[in-house]
């Protein structure tokens, strides 16, 4: 069973103010690795296929993620927000059999929580989410079942209406990992 991880890394990063997947972290074992390229290490050490979706002209990223060993691709409807970003990978993941929904501005979800999701998935979650504290994170993996709705998404909201449609198939999974739960918005965010 290919499970298959689809980085979302095609945003324009307006709130940030530059190319915030581009900003090395700071500091622990990653320091001085671009933080979108980090979040691609975490997926491709335990995902045999990790598809990377970006925006046109993000040759510097391209390059970072193929380093990483993922497949890039450019998501011609970028402009349209994160839904669209999303339906282009699925698009791209054709024999894959389950999605593992990322965002490259998550570097701090570890590569345990990211197995335990996939793992979720082959053992047959239709969606399956990991809660941290109460609070529900990030990455979400999908069951094929989805894939026609994941592949119809348009717009800003991601894969919220597909979540929302099919609650009652969400499995969550308790973690202790405060990454699933730490994006990069603001520069500010970076230094946490």
């Amino acid at each position: 069973m290919t499970v298959t991880g689809i980085l979302l890394a095609a945003g324009r990063a307006e709130r940030f103010g530059s190319a915030k997947l581009e900003v090395p972290l700071p500091d622990g074992p990653d320091a001085g690795t671009a933080l979108g390229v980090v979040a691609c290490r975490r997926l491709a050490s335990v995902l045999d296929e990790v598809i990377a979706v970006v925006r046109a002209g993000d040759d510097a990223l391209r390059l970072g993620f193929e380093r990483e060993g993922a497949r890039v691709v450019v998501s011609p409807r970028a402009d349209e927000g994160i839904g669209a970003s999303l339906a282009t990978g699925v698009a791209a993941a054709q024999a894959s059999t389950g999605y593992i929904v990322a965002l490259a501005d998550m570097p701090w979800i570890e590569a345990a929580t990211i197995k335990r999701v996939a793992q979720a998935v082959r053992n047959g979650a239709s969606i399956v989410a990991p809660v941290f504290r109460g609070m529900r994170g990030h990455p979400v993996g999908f069951s094929h079942a989805h894939r026609d709705a994941l592949l119809g998404l348009t717009g800003d909201e991601g894969a919220r209406s597909v979540i929302a449609s099919h609650g009652h198939q969400l499995a969550l999974l308790d973690v202790d990992d405060p990454g699933v739960l730490q994006d990069v918005d603001t520069p500010r965010d970076i230094a946490r």
